[in-house]
């Protein structure tokens, strides 16, 4: 993968002038070191499926942190790795969700699982909340993915939720969905290709072709297969 700049420090000076009382402390610095090489190999995995010209240079993956999504993406996958080597550092992945936050104004809060391969365009007041996702899938501004009675849904592969779209409640997405723009889908399962219109309870759910299904993604991934 081609890095530009350095996004470690770069991570490092953001934290320092971003938080009151002083900079990054050694401990946290030593924290960030030791999970920064899996944070690079698991964008890197990411990355490359991404079709996305931005995201590829002379045949590469590229990381450019001046890139907002890929910089959001940084930071999730940070706070990620945090909390998962240890809870002693659940207070430096506060600091950098809350970061993330701040920049991007999307909410993927650091114990979310996300997939290893997914994409969104133009994140901002989206949330993911703690459901069960699968590779390639993507997502734009405005969309919640979130819980009623405490389930969330189940998403296949493939799936894409357009802007301002919203999925919550036990709901089992098949493979290769859409979610049009301002679809509102509660405790509903939705089949494999297909596209979904409306609002719970009265959605629309029609079958899509493979066809159909990426000229409307614009085919985002190099892995398209039904």
């Amino acid at each position: 993968m081609v890095i530009k700049y350095d996004p470690k420090e770069q991570l490092i000076h953001q934290l320092r002038n971003f938080y009151a009382g002083g900079g990054v402390i050694q401990k946290e610095r030593k924290a960030i070191e030791s999970v920064y090489g899996a944070v690079l190999l698991n964008l890197d995995r990411c990355f490359g499926q991404v079709k996305n010209k931005y995201y590829h240079y002379e045949g590469e993956s590229i990381f450019n942190p001046l890139h907002t999504g890929q910089w959001t993406m940084f930071l999730y996958q940070m706070a990620h790795q945090l909390r998962k080597k240890s809870a002693d550092n659940i207070e430096l992945c506060d600091k950098i969700y809350g970061l993330s936050k701040c920049l991007s104004s999307a909410d993927i809060y650091y114990e979310v699982h996300m997939p290893d391969i997914w994409f969104f365009d133009h994140p901002q007041g989206s949330v993911m909340g703690r459901a069960a996702y699968a590779d390639y899938f993507t997502f734009s501004q405005g969309c919640t993915v979130g819980n009623n009675k405490g389930r969330f849904p189940s998403f296949g592969e493939h799936v894409s939720m357009f802007s301002n779209s919203k999925i919550l409640g036990n709901c089992n997405v098949g493979d290769h969905v859409i979610l049009s723009a301002n679809t509102y889908i509660l405790d509903t399962d939705i089949p494999s290709c297909s596209i979904v219109f409306g609002t719970s309870p009265n959605i629309v759910i029609k079958p899509i072709s493979m066809e159909k299904f990426g000229e409307l993604t614009g085919s985002m991934f190099d892995s398209n297969e039904c």
